[in-house]
Order: C-alpha cells, then sequence, then structure tokens
C-alpha cells in the first residue's frame, strides 16, 4: 500500500514539476532553472528510494530510451570535458551542465513513471493546464497595460510575455502545449476503418459529438492558448505552429492507419476558427504586419549568423564552452548591430558554437529519429492515444524545427525541458505495448 502511494507522489511531483517550470521567469535565469532542479532532483531520489523499496518499481528506464539518455550524456560529458581548459566561462558551462543533469533526471522519471495510457494522458493534462494559465495570465496583463505583473513586478508591453522573459520564449512554449493538446484530442475522436469514407451527415455527427461532450472543454483550453499565442505577436511562433500542423496533417492523410471521422473537420476548425474568427478578434493583423515588415536590411540575426560562422570553424570539434555564446562571440562581431546579441537567435548556430559540430549532430539525428518514431506510430499503432500523441509530438517537433532557425527558444529552460517531454512521449507513444483490453462478456461469465 505505502508503495502504491509513493508512486503516485512521484507521478503528481512530475506533474507539478512541468505546470511550474515557466512561472521562474520561464526558468530562463540560473537561480531559475536552479529552484526547478532541486524539485527534479528531490523527485529523482525519491524515485530511488522507492525502486529500493519496492520490488516492482523498476530503477532503469527501458532499453529503448537509451538513444535518448546517449544524446544527453554525450552533452554532459562534453561540458565536463570543456571545464577543464576549453570553455571559454567555466561559469556559464557548469550551468549547462547542472541543466543538463536535470532534463536527465525528468526524462528518467518519465520513462519509469509515465508508462500506461491513462499516465501518459494525466501528463498532457497536466502540461495544458500550464499553457492555459500561461494563457490567461499573459492575456489578462496583455489587455490591461496598466497593470504591473503580480510575479516578479514585470511591466508588460503591447506583446504578450506571461511569466517569461521573452514573448518569443512564451509563443513557443505555448505552441508545444497547442501541439500535445491537438494529439490528445485527435485520440479521443470516433476511428474509421482504412477505405471506410464517412458520410457527411456522419462526420457532421461525429463533430456535434465533440460539441455536446467533455471534449470541448479541451477544445475551448486550445482556442484560450492560441489567443495568447497570437497576442505575443511572434511571427515565427505563430508560423511555425500553423506550419507544421499543415505539414504533418497533410502527412497524417497519408500514414494514419485509422483516421478518425472528424480529423480533417479538426484540422480545418484550426483555421477558420482560430486563425481567422480568433484571430480577427484579438488582431491576428499586427503578426501579419510584423512579418511583412520583415526584411533583411532590418534584421541583423543574419548578420549574427554570418559572423558566427568562423567561430565554429575555430572551435569544430568541442566549441567556446556550453553556454558561452555571450562571452565568445563579441570577439568574432565584424560590425556594431542595432542591439546586443547574448544568444545567435539561432538554436542550431548557437549548440555549433557552444557544444561543436558532432554534438550538435548528435542532437540533431535524436530529434530526426523521434520524428519518424512519430511518423511510424501513426503509421502502425492501433491505439488511438498513441497515434493521437505521436501526432501531437510530430507537429511539435517540426514548429520547434522551424522555430529553432531564427530563435533560441531551448535556451530557455521551461522550453527544452517541455520539449524533452515531447521526445520522451514520441518514444512511449512508439514502444509501450498496447493497453489490455478487459472483454465485458468474459468478465459477466
Amino acid at each position: 500500500m505505502f508503495e502504491f502511494i509513493l508512486n503516485r507522489f512521484i507521478f503528481f511531483l512530475i506533474c507539478l514539476i512541468l505546470f511550474l517550470l515557466p512561472l521562474p521567469l520561464g526558468s530562463y535565469r540560473p537561480w531559475a532553472i536552479l529552484a526547478i532542479g532541486i524539485l527534479t532532483s528531490f523527485t529523482f531520489i525519491t524515485h530511488l528510494a522507492n525502486s529500493v523499496l519496492n520490488n516492482h518499481q523498476a530503477l532503469f528506464p527501458p532499453r529503448y530510451t537509451w538513444p535518448l539518455f546517449t544524446a544527453l550524456g554525450i552533452v554532459a560529458l562534453v561540458c565536463g570535458v570543456q571545464l577543464f581548459g576549453v570553455s571559454v566561462d567555466a561559469f556559464q558551462t557548469k550551468q549547462m551542465l547542472l541543466k543538463t543533469s536535470f532534463l536527465i533526471m525528468l526524462s528518467w522519471l518519465i520513462f519509469n513513471y509515465c508508462n500506461n495510457v491513462n499516465r501518459i494522458k494525466k501528463l498532457i493534462y497536466a502540461v495544458i493546464c500550464a499553457g492555459v494559465f500561461q494563457a490567461l495570465y499573459a492575456s489578462y496583463l496583455n489587455l490591461s497595460p496598466d497593470i504591473v505583473s503580480p510575479l516578479f513586478g514585470y511591466k508588460h508591453t503591447d506583446r504578450a510575455i506571461g511569466t517569461f522573459t521573452y514573448s518569443n520564449f512564451l509563443a513557443n512554449y505555448l505552441a508545444l502545449c497547442l501541439c500535445l493538446g491537438i494529439g490528445v484530442l485527435i485520440s479521443e475522436l470516433k476511428r474509421t476503418n482504412n477505405g471506410y469514407k464517412p458520410t457527411l451527415k456522419q462526420t457532421l455527427r461525429a463533430w456535434a459529438e465533440i460539441i455536446l461532450s467533455s471534449k470541448i472543454i479541451l477544445r475551448i483550453s486550445l482556442i484560450i492558448i492560441i489567443v495568447a499565442l497570437i497576442l505575443t505577436r511572434s511571427r515565427m511562433g505563430n508560423s511555425a505552429f500553423f506550419i507544421a500542423l499543415i505539414i504533418v496533417s497533410l502527412l497524417a492523410l497519408f500514414v494514419y492507419k485509422q483516421k478518425p471521422k472528424a480529423f480533417k473537420l479538426l484540422i480545418v476548425s484550426f483555421f477558420i476558427i482560430d486563425l481567422i474568427i480568433i484571430g480577427a478578434i484579438f488582431d491576428v493583423e499586427k503578426v501579419k504586419q510584423r512579418i511583412s515588415e520583415t526584411s533583411l536590411q532590418s534584421e541583423t540575426r543574419d548578420e549574427v549568423v554570418r559572423d558566427s560562422i568562423p567561430l565554429i570553424l575555430d572551435n569544430p570539434l568541442l566549441g567556446s564552452g556550453g553556454g558561452t555564446f555571450y562571452t565568445a562571440f563579441p570577439a568574432y562581431q565584424s560590425e556594431p548591430y542595432s542591439g546586443y546579441y547574448d544568444n545567435a537567435h539561432n538554436d542550431y548556430v548557437q549548440f555549433a558554437v557552444e557544444l561543436g559540430i558532432p554534438t550538435t549532430a548528435l542532437l540533431g539525428l535524436l530529434v530526426v529519429y523521434c520524428l519518424w518514431l512519430c511518423i511510424n506510430t501513426m503509421r502502425t499503432r492501433k491505439t488511438a492515444l498513441y497515434q493521437g500523441v505521436a501526432f501531437g509530438c510530430a507537429t511539435a517537433i517540426v514548429a520547434m524545427m522551424l522555430h529553432s532557425s531564427v530563435d533560441y527558444s531551448l535556451q530557455a529552460g521551461a522550453n527544452s525541458m517541455l520539449f524533452i517531454v515531447v521526445l520522451c512521449l514520441a518514444l512511449l507513444t512508439n514502444k509501450l505495448p498496447a493497453p489490455k483490453r478487459i472483454k465485458k462478456r468474459r468478465s459477466e461469465s
């Protein structure tokens, strides 16, 4: 009985971690990620105690998880090696090493305690709750410009920022929450057999069932998150989400083993209801205006990428040290920019600068591998939740790949830890066995 209570307590702590992640300034500041790390470490230590006391609780994650742990372990190893004279800023490299250890512990916990359909669904609902809270908080402050943020006293601008330090961080975080929420919503739609085309009446009936059931609460939650995403006025944050949704949706039409009856209608609704109607109410035109006004002449991010190339080539194997971009880059800056760049505004370039080309390539392979697993899950698995969550994870991965090309969202602890959760779910939904079906007739007899 005690072991059962302890197991549930650990899972509760995992969900609590995910909810609290964005609250301390998006876990971007060193003290903030340390605070989340302390809670993660406590949960991990509790897991170690639980595995000793409970013979049914495995200490190590399953073997199929090792691609993820190998990649994160190599990042930690490289940071450790950099501390012996390679890093240009040992303090920042120690911070990245510490952050990587927190990512490893969180992944370890998820693989051990989120290993069934119910736990996966509850975990994602915890993420959605965090996203809804951020959305409501950010929207309220954005629509009330005279109010100072109760958390840390931030004075909000015309772009929604929530509890983050940067509006694009919030946009990326909300996009990840949206993707996972859409995955769960898809999993709850009624399925069809391959080759079966539902009639218009059946499709409308399936859609009506969504509106009249508890699924409408989830749908409203996603609308709330999209409102906040639009209010961030993030160009790539919004573009990456909707482009990723289009790409994965089109792909799903060809690979889905059993497409839900209202699948197409649901995806279309995100563009008609959310982007057009909701967007018009909350002035999506400002996002379009920022995109149309973007030019290579006004933007200096491309110059930052250009000037970072020599820095990468001078340290191709081990980089300048984890977390050291803002320390190493000024020496390579060829001309003054319009602003101070403490990050590369391109996660690919920043990882290559700080960790070297081989480690960056390995992390890229891990992400591509998880994306392939998501596609394979949609194509081969029969479990509705696994298929739906795989769809959400695939959309999140594509959105992150797009957003990372022009920003540095993975440098915020809340975003990087949530993205690790996405990669863990991609592995779990592909490798976990199908849930056992309880046959009523047998039980009755």
